[in-house]
């Protein structure tokens, strides 16, 4: 049985205390990850490979050091480089990211620190900056009783062992916090931080983080700032003054080597006011990156009152220091007004850092409450990539480029953050009140969209652009112009459907489906508004009045590639459901890539082969590291031009899109794309049974793991593919090619099942080795998306539940009783799979997956146990400690692979799933 209510508030803050809260959205709600202040962070431990492993890759590792020397000296970094190491290791500490979607991210841990930071695209500095910070200074009416703290615990790993009396840094600073009565309470896009009377016993405050991440909204999901309400509720018989600290360094993570960094104080309107700390160029490796401007920033009212310090330094020299900082607010609780009419600051020199304060103070009276708010935001209006151009980021469409645009941004937070939580609370309101959900997969659900703001993302103005705009030096050829052909159509306005020719009734449409068979039919439930006939070259003036730019997500902040196209498969269901115009336009990134050939020669790593970058007709891995769109296929480990899952896939998603948006211009626009990857993959089919066989060598996104002859992973991809490509070829009235896959599909079909059902499950392949008959967990992934799509089930319900029985009874219930999520691959003695490293592995993301096909199978009991076993090892207290940093892999003594990585976002297939009407 689940647990309605796993983490109730109540263990973790009195109810006296949540009762004083109980205003203005300063509780924290009942349904969020929580973490006390003083948890430890443990430090997280890598995946190590066996020696037989290690045995097998020697000459992949060779080719792999070698490629990362070479990229190295020319000022790259590698898309996969195994052999960094962070100079920062990787701890249990992560908390909500700060800000929107592709702008640039900051993370801040559960105690307070701000780290992972991610301005620089593609670079990613993981150590916290120690002096950006909140802290508190309280005095009360009789001077007898004053409190003087650092809102963050004392004792943490980045103040380092030692601190000196006489230090003027920020370890002089009061870290007096225990963390014993404060908790950290987290439903991304915000989070809590309350103190329960710490560091004064007779005051409780709450910190509240707030960042517009907001469903469907194209225009503040991008802004790069955050906000920080503090609400204070004095329970003590005498007045408090209060008086909030925010000081920030200006740096972008790590120590700032450059110099020529300046601070300047700013006033804006509405009361809002604060400094501005403007980082300019660095240098990584030779090559200057655009500059950043910071700003954090207060609301004064008539409450509260806003101070500066513009300038202060963390050791001895020209500027105030932060110890003297420290003694000027525990003396004044304020800075002196005339240091808003200072200007700009010298700038620093190299090696130093400035760092800046804003202090808000007010007074509470007893039992009575205040807020106070502040702000940060940051400004990097150009995105540069080292081997591309440069580019504008989304906000610069509102905003402008101007560095000053960050006042506006910090203005503009504190003015609208509380229409940001109606909308934020409106859209989750109905998923954090359903019943019939467990409470830790309500919070997980929303959690792990942290990826898209942490994950690397880029979000630029450029409208979508035309393949004729790539690289001069290396032409990239287009497939000949070719206009796509529609039966002219008209609309029922009634039913909201095509109809051809004519208009229909609903039994006609249902008939007029049926003669496509039953294994292809038209799905009732897609609806479309228009049809029209024209070419993918019309791309941008197909949609210049909607549009929404472009966007980059990585597959994880140690695999640098944009939009790995094997694993947005799985991570593409959280896009579509809340922002569907992103998903949208990925799609027709890839399906103009499918019709483009780039023949510059590149060298494969795994057996030292060459080949072209890209090939015609087949779907590139990922768009790109160091030049995306102009120069994809960054993975160069396998010629992905011969991979079996990549092309089933891209059809599988573009139909799942066009059913779900029931956008036909969208249709017509990929449809070209869609119809050559799928004659694409007919040279895969060696025997003429209709089926696509591996070739003996790991061809798909398991890419250590080698799949000979029929494989139950692609070769259910490719009948779930052959199903989409009719039902979409009928919509669009290409009726000979919906038989030519319908055909195709009713052929490869029972090959299929012929060749690998074996009355129980699908074996892994229908090869001979030790491994061909494994339980493979990700087995049925085309009919994951076949029943997402609304089509006929690929097989009949007893092999589907009978398949999915068998991966929950072994690849999850035997592993620590399900307590993991579900291991790759199990033999069927109940054994792991040890044929390779991705076999023995547990997918975070595929276990997601897993649940969600489940739960179109009408198994939602099995699902939610198989997905709760992720929440435990990975996000609940008694896991590994990887919440909002979930990795793509961990192994059964809970060794990580590969943190902060883009597939786990696929459990938002499984609320795509539970949305999904039922069948009657």
């Amino acid at each position: 049985m689940r647990r309605k209510n796993s983490w109730p508030p109540e263990e973790y803050i009195s109810k006296s205390t949540l009762q004083l809260l109980d205003f203005d959205s300063a509780a924290p709600p009942e349904q969020a990850w929580r973490r006390r202040l003083n948890s430890h962070a443990n430090i997280l431990k890598e995946f190590s490979v066996t020696f037989m492993e290690a045995i097998k890759m020697v000459r992949l590792g060779i080719r792999i050091w070698s490629y990362v020397r070479k990229e190295a000296s020319h000022g790259r970094k590698a898309p996969i480089d195994p052999f960094a190491r962070e100079r920062c290791k990787s701890s249990a500490s992560q908390g909500v990211p700060l800000g929107g979607m592709g702008s640039g991210s900051i993370s801040r841990g559960f105690r307070g620190e701000f780290r992972q930071w991610q301005i620089i695209p593609g670079l990613c500095e993981a150590s916290p900056v120690m002096a950006n910070q909140f802290s508190i200074f309280i005095s009360r009416d009789g001077g007898n009783k004053s409190f003087a703290s650092v809102l963050a615990p004392g004792q943490h790993e980045g103040l380092g062992s030692h601190r000196k009396a006489d230090d003027e840094g920020i370890s002089s600073w009061g870290w007096n916090l225990s963390g014993q009565h404060s908790t950290y309470h987290a439903l991304f896009p915000r989070a809590w931080t309350i103190y329960d009377g710490e560091p004064d016993p007779e005051l409780k405050i709450s910190c509240r983080q707030i960042s517009p991440f907001i469903p469907h909204n194209y225009r503040e999901s991008s802004l790069p700032a955050a906000v920080f309400v503090y609400t204070l509720v004095n329970t003590g018989k005498e007045r408090a003054k209060v008086s909030l600290l925010f000081t920030w360094a200006n740096s972008i993570g790590g120590v700032s080597r450059s110099g020529d960094h300046v601070n300047e104080p700013f006033i804006a309107e509405d009361g809002v006011s604060g400094v501005l700390l403007h980082h300019k160029q660095i240098r990584w490796t030779e090559k200057r990156n655009p500059p950043v401007t910071f700003a954090i920033a207060a609301c004064e009212t008539q409450n509260v009152s806003v101070s500066v310090l513009p300038c202060f330094g963390l050791s001895e020299g020209n500027n105030i220091t932060a110890k003297g900082m420290w003694s000027k607010m525990v003396q004044d609780g304020q800075f002196d007004r005339e240091n808003f009419s200072s200007g700009p600051r010298m700038p620093s020199s190299p090696r130093e850092t400035l760092c800046a304060a804003v202090s808000a103070s007010t007074w509470v009276e007893p039992h009575g409450k205040t807020t106070v708010a502040f702000s940060l935001a940051w400004s990097s209006p150009k995105v540069k990539f080292s081997k591309g151009g440069t580019f504008q980021r989304r906000y610069t469409k509102f905003y402008g480029t101007s560095e000053r645009a960050v006042v506006n941004l910090a203005h503009d937070a504190l003015t609208n953050y509380k229409r940001w939580e109606e909308e934020i609370e409106k859209w989750q309101s109905p998923i954090l009140f359903d019943e019939n959900l467990p409470e830790w997969y309500k919070f997980t659900l929303f959690n792990e969209l942290y990826f898209l703001v942490a994950g690397g993302t880029i979000w630029i103005d450029t409208p979508f652009l035309s393949s004729g705009t790539r690289n001069d030096r290396y032409p990239v050829r287009d497939l000949e112009n070719t206009n796509v052909e529609v039966t002219e159509a008209k609309v029922n306005s009634e039913q909201g459907v095509v109809v051809e020719n004519t208009t229909a009734s609903a039994d006609d449409i249902a008939a007029n489906g049926e003669q496509c068979t039953d294994d292809c039919r038209v799905p009732l439930s897609s609806r479309f508004s228009t049809c029209n006939s024209q070419s993918l070259s019309m791309m941008d003036q197909q949609y210049d009045d909607n549009d929404v730019g472009r966007f980059l997500y990585l597959e994880g902040v140690e695999y640098i590639m944009w939009c790995t196209y094997d694993v947005h498969f799985y991570a593409s269901f959280a896009l579509l459901e809340l922002f569907p115009k992103i998903e949208l336009n990925i799609q027709r990134e890839f399906a103009q890539a499918v019709l483009c050939e780039d023949g510059r020669r590149v060298k494969f790593l795994a057996k030292g082969n060459t080949g072209i970058r890209k090939v015609r007709g087949a779907v590139p891995h990922d768009l790109g590291t160091h030049d995306p769109w102009s120069e994809m296929n960054a993975y160069n480990i396998h010629d992905t031009s011969e991979w079996k899952d990549l092309n089933p896939k891209f059809v599988l998603q573009v139909y799942r899109d066009f059913a779900a948006t029931a956008d036909m211009s969208f249709g017509v626009d990929v449809w070209p794309a869609v119809r050559t990857a799928m004659e694409y993959m007919d040279q895969f089919d060696r025997d003429g049974d209709g089926l696509i066989e591996n070739d003996g060598f790991p061809d798909q996104t398991y890419d250590t793991w080698t799949v000979h002859g029929v494989s139950a992973y692609c070769g259910c991809l490719w009948l779930a593919a052959l199903q989409a490509a009719a039902a979409m070829a009928h919509q669009l009235g290409h009726r000979d090619f919906a038989e030519t896959c319908k055909r195709k599909f009713l052929k490869a079909k029972p090959a299929f099942e012929a060749k690998l059902w074996n009355g129980s499950y699908f074996n892994y392949d229908s090869g001979s080795s030790s491994n061909s008959k494994s339980i493979q967990a990700d087995q049925l992934a085309g009919q994951w998306y076949t029943a997402s799509s609304g089509l006929p089930p690929l097989f009949d319900d007893f092999k589907i539940k009978s398949s999915l029985r068998k991966i929950y009874d072994f690849n999850v219930m035997k592993i620590k009783g399900g307590r993991m999520g579900a291991v790759n691959g199990m033999h069927p003695n109940g054994k792991v799979a040890e044929t390779c490293m991705q076999s023995r592995e547990i997918w975070t993301g595929v276990t997601y997956g897993v649940a969600a096909t489940m739960i179109l199978a009408g198994m939602e009991e099995e699902a939610f146990t198989t997905a709760e076993g992720i929440f435990i090892a990975g996000w609940s207290e008694e896991g590994y400690g990887y919440w909002f940093q979930t990795p793509e892999a961990w192994t059964l003594d809970g060794h990580y692979r590969s943190l902060i990585y883009m597939r786990p976002l696929s459990i938002w297939g499984m609320q795509y799933a539970l949305n999904r009407p039922r069948p009657f």
